[in-house]
This record gives structure tokens, C-alpha cells and sequence, in this order.
């Protein structure tokens, strides 16, 4: 079985709208749940944000940083993560999928297969918790005190979709693995939501091989803290030019390529289990 490689045309989109617009329905159906359900997940990122606070609580700087400071980099963190969450984060269900067979079902359909499952079971309760990632970003970006320029306006919209296109890409990564071992779960979730954890602080707070890695060598540096440098005007503590600040574009159109590969590649190496 293989994924279709070709763009999709106007009857595959009509079907696309009809699965999201079935979810949307099928989710909304039992309104109290839907709105219980819809609160409930703004407590994830909530609790990273009142995490920020308790720390400064007990101290004026982190890595060097203020708490206005830091705020812009939580905000940056926190809207595209809990975007990417919200469009992409249902993909973590595909090692049920190829455990079950389900997967199957999925590939002998005439739609494309990472579109199905990213609208199958679409999170429509997890929109509460992209909102207050906006928020909160909006709310650090006002409250810096930032010197706004054309380039850091358009910085202050891009690197947000930038950092969505990231932690989307790094979902669907993580998520191919199941493709050559089913119980990879633990390991995906170490690195997305760890992902996360890391970005929502300034990088400067960590040291040695963990930065090296996590920040440059996977480029989770580039979702939040260098943007956040560019738009307060900072220089790097650590050095990198002030260039780094704008490369969080480059560097989401790289982990997109990425896993568009990955998932090519895993889809291809995939065996059906016969269901």
C-alpha cells in the first residue's frame, strides 16, 4: 500500500470538509461536555505560564532575563505548541493504528493518509487552550516594552506560524517511528512535549551537551528564544549573531521537509497486518 503522492483536487476537499465538518458536529453534539471539555484544556498551558511566575517569585532574573522578558519567550512557546497541538497533535493515536490494523482502512481509502488521521478525532476541545496561548503571547508582547519596527512586526507574526510549522513537523516525526516500532509512545512524547518544557524557558538556563543538543542540534532554540532576542532588541549571551533571531523560518521550512520525508518514507516501509 502506498500513500497518494498527488495534490489533492476539488472532490478530495469537498471529502475533507465533510470528515472535519462530521467531527466538528459529532464533538459539539453534547454542548455541556464540549464546554467542560474546552476549560479543562486551557490547564496545560495555564500551568506552564503560573510555573513562571512561582520562579519569580523567588527571583528577579532568569538566565539572565526579566520576567517581561521571559514572558515573550512563553508566549511564543506556549501559542505554538498549543496551535500545533490543537491541527496536528491527534497523530500520536497512529501506533494504535498500526498496532490495531486500523491503518489499513486508512491507506485503501482514495484520500491522502496524514490528512485523514489529522481529521480523525480532530481535538476541537484543545481551540480553548490555542486561544490562551495567543493570549498570553499578545499580553508579553504589549507588556515588554518592545521598540516595534516593520521587521519586528512582521517577526512578531511570523515566528509564531514558524514555531506551529515546527512543533507540527516534530508531531509528525516522532510519529513515523511507530512505523518500525509500535511501542515508541514514551519516546515521541519525551521529545514533543519535552520539546515544549524546553522552549518555554530561555535557553540560557541550561547547560553543556543538553543545550547542544535540544537547542541547536534539534533547533528547538529557534522556536522561541531567538525570536524573542530579535523582537526585545537583545543581544545573544551566547554569542550567535543577531541573524539567528530571524532564521525561526528557515528553520520550520527544514523540519517540515524533514518529516515530509519521514512520513513518505515510513508510509512506504509500512506492511499491512492483513485486517
Amino acid at each position: 500500500m502506498a500513500e497518494r503522492d498527488s495534490a489533492p483536487g476539488a472532490a478530495e476537499l469537498r471529502a475533507y470538509r465533510a470528515l472535519l465538518g462530521a467531527q466538528a458536529r459529532s464533538q459539539a453534539a453534547y454542548r455541556t461536555s464540549f464546554v467542560v471539555d474546552l476549560v479543562g484544556n486551557v490547564g496545560a498551558t495555564v500551568f506552564d505560564v503560573v510555573t513562571v511566575l512561582v520562579i519569580f517569585g523567588v527571583t528577579r532574573e532568569l538566565g539572565g532575563f526579566t520576567l517581561r522578558e521571559t514572558l515573550v519567550v512563553v508566549g511564543l512557546s506556549a501559542c505554538g505548541f498549543a496551535t500545533a497541538d490543537l491541527l496536528v497533535g491527534n497523530i500520536e493515536r497512529l501506533p494504535r493504528y498500526v498496532r490495531t490494523g486500523l491503518f489499513d482502512a486508512v491507506l485503501v481509502r482514495p484520500l491522502g493518509a496524514l490528512p485523514q488521521l489529522l481529521l480523525m478525532d480532530l481535538p476541537l476541545r484543545k481551540l480553548s487552550r490555542a486561544v490562551f496561548g495567543l493570549a498570553v503571547l499578545l499580553f508579553a508582547l504589549v507588556s515588554a516594552g518592545i521598540d516595534w519596527t516593520p521587521g519586528r512586526v512582521a517577526l512578531a507574526v511570523v515566528a509564531p506560524l514558524a514555531a506551529v510549522v515546527f512543533f507540527a513537523s516534530v508531531f509528525v516525526l516522532t510519529a513515523t517511528v511507530s512505523f518500525y516500532w509500535v511501542d515508541s509512545g514514551e519516546l515521541a512524547n519525551s521529545v514533543t512535549y519535552g520539546g515544549r518544557d524546553f522552549t518555554s524557558y530561555p535557553v540560557t538556563v541550561y547547560g553543556g551537551w543538553f543545550r547542544a543538543l535540544f537547542a541547536y542540534g534539534m533547533g528547538f532554540a529557534f522556536v522561541s528564544y531567538h525570536p524573542a532576542l530579535a523582537l526585545l532588541g537583545r543581544a545573544d549571551p551566547l554569542g550567535l549573531p543577531p541573524w539567528a533571531g530571524w532564521a525561526a523560518p528557515g528553520v520550520a521550512v527544514v523540519a517540515a521537509a524533514l518529516a515530509a520525508l519521514a512520513w513518505r518514507v515510513g508510509v512506504r516501509h509500512y506492511r499491512s497486518t492483513g485486517s
